[in-house]
């Protein structure tokens, strides 16, 4: 009882550590991506926190299955960094006990994992498409950044706007440039504002300006000072986003018999089973040799975390090109590393009897 509640608290304080940094990490780096794109008008600005959400959603299972791999690797490490692992071996804990504990902490994380790859990140994916054609069947006065040049989607049309006034209602110092029949316009405006006429056309009323209209290389200009004047806005028909495989649930995909549909379902099932299948690998690859390097074994652990999901990633591609049987599928990536973690162990498992036959023989003799 005291040595499976150590393990549990261990694995779950190191657990929720690692998840926070590695999630951290991701949202940090996704935030920097979408605003950058926000600045330069790629991106409307009320769009960044739901894409943010999406986007964590959409990697949350992989990044939970690596934070429990680390937190094992880690806590298992340090037992044999601190001598805590001589401790508990000498009292006649095995190696092989040490996966009852690892599996009571991973089950409950790969269900949660399972049900988030199956579920929960194809929701997220569907919706961000889904989004993502909405904010681009957008006119494109509503994306509009104040001090942001944005070409429309046409590319015929250039706005500029200062700033928002009277609660985002109106803009102020308006420059818009465009290009009809071959003769290049320029507008400058004090103000200007959206309106929508009873017919459904969409327009942009600009006050107080002034208009340059002439063919660019020539002097044929003409220069006309305006109190009002509107400009209409094109507006695009509402096209839904495509449903890709990734955003399909669990029934589409099985109503959907085609290779991609089980390559896709073969990775969702793989996440979990991959968090049960590293946990085993963790107990043969946490050992630390205090004589040697101490971060030895991260470095074939991360090695080995990285060859798994890239043969899986590989497995999967040849489900979809045919050149692996979708009855086959994944499963026998995780079989070969589900026996390489086995035969690790049972390996040290033995040298680790070994030494302590050794080392009971020696102090036999020696005091005799």
């Amino acid at each position: 009882m005291i040595f499976s509640q150590t393990l549990r608290k261990e694995f779950s304080r190191a657990a929720l550590m690692t998840l926070v940094v590695l999630l951290g990490i991701l949202l940090t780096m996704t935030v920097v991506r979408l605003l950058g794109l926000a600045a330069g008008g790629g991106l409307s600005a009320d769009a960044v926190a739901a894409m943010v959400g999406f986007g964590a959603l959409t990697y949350l299972p992989v990044i939970l299955s690596a934070s429990v791999f680390t937190a094992l690797l880690m806590t298992l490490s340090r037992f044999y960094r601190d001598s805590e692992m001589i401790i508990w071996l000498s009292s006649g804990v095995s190696l092989s006990q040490f996966l009852l504990p690892i599996l009571r902490f991973s089950l409950p994380m790969a269900l949660v994992v399972g049900l988030m790859s199956l579920v929960v990140t194809p929701w997220a994916i569907g919706q961000r498409a889904e989004y993502q054609s909405r904010l681009d069947n957008r006119d494109d006065t509503s994306q509009i950044t104040p001090g942001v040049f944005r070409e429309s989607k046409q590319s015929d049309q250039v706005f500029f706007v200062d700033a928002f006034s009277q609660g985002a209602s109106k803009v102020s110092n308006v420059f818009v440039q465009s290009v009809q029949n071959g003769k290049l316009g320029v507008i400058a405006a004090d103000t200007g504002y959206a309106d929508n006429h009873s017919n459904g056309d969409r327009f942009i009323v600009l006050e107080h300006g002034r208009r340059y209209e002439g063919e660019p290389g020539t002097a044929n200009y003409s220069l006309v000072d305006f109190g009002e004047a509107e400009l209409r806005v094109d507006q695009k028909a509402g096209n839904g986003a495509s449903l890709s495989v990734k955003s399909m649930n669990l029934g589409q995909l099985l109503t959907h018999p085609n290779l991609e549909a089980w390559g896709e379902l073969h990775w969702r099932l793989g996440l979990p089973i991959s968090l049960l299948v590293l946990a085993v690998l963790t107990v043969p690859l946490s050992y630390v040799n205090t004589r040697g390097g101490r971060s030895t074994n991260m470095i074939f652990a991360l090695l080995a975390y990285m060859v798994y999901y890239n043969t899986m990633s590989i497995a999967q591609a040849w489900v979809v090109q045919a050149r692996l049987s979708y009855w086959v599928g994944l499963w026998p990536v995780h079989l070969i590393f589900f026996l390489l973690g086995w035969i690790m162990l049972r390996k040290r498992q033995s040298l680790f009897s070994w030494r302590w036959l050794l080392f009971a023989w020696k102090h036999r003799g020696q005091r005799n």
